[in-house]
Order: C-alpha cells, then structure tokens, then sequence
C-alpha cells in the first residue's frame, strides 16, 4: 500500500514531500495535499520529508486516520498534480499540532 497524507496536513501544504518524491505522486487542493496511490511506488522518501508527520505508511496507518486512504485516492483522481515545492499555507504555523481538522479540509 503507498504512502498517505493525514490530517497534519490540512492547513499547513508544507510541499517537501513533493520535492522528494521521485514518482511525482502527489496532487494539490485548496488546503490540502495527496498521494495518488496508482503513482506512489512505496519509495517512502516522503515520509521524513514532512515536517509535521503527516505523511504515513499505508500499512501502519492508525485507525484514527484510516479515512485518509480514500480520500487520498479519491482527490488524486480530481485535483492537479504537483511537482514542485511551493510556499506553505502563509498560517500554516498555526495549525501545526491542531487535531480534528478533517472538518476544514477543503475539497
């Protein structure tokens, strides 16, 4: 199973991930990104590249997060491929450590 972005990542779009994978798997929506898991090829080079763990092993992902698979695969399939690092959301150091922000996240 490929990698997964979780909640830690609503609000925050903090693009190191997309610099390091290889495999330009993930995809940008308005607060939020995702790793299109028919792209991702398990490389995990993505997961240390996030400063606020967001990133998880589709294996071990906590039940707590598990919803994030489907949405993961769900909103590759809808929203642009993102290839490059761009700046984070500009509040993005606000919303580090903030937990049940599902309900913001934008799609």
């Amino acid at each position: 199973m490929p990698f997964v972005v979780t909640e830690g990542c609503i609000n925050c779009k903090n693009t190191s991930c997309v610099e390091a994978c290889p495999s330009e798997a993930f995809h940008e929506g308005p607060n939020f990104l995702v790793i299109n898991p028919d792209s991702c090829f398990d490389c995990g080079r993505c997961k240390p590249a996030c400063p606020l763990a967001a990133i998880m092993d589709g294996t071990k992902i906590p039940e707590s997060q598990a919803h994030f698979v489907q949405i993961n695969a769900d909103m590759a399939l809808v929203w642009p491929k993102i290839t490059e690092k761009i700046a984070p959301a500009p509040d993005a150091e606000e919303w580090e450590g903030v937990v049940d922000k599902l309900k913001l996240l934008e799609t």
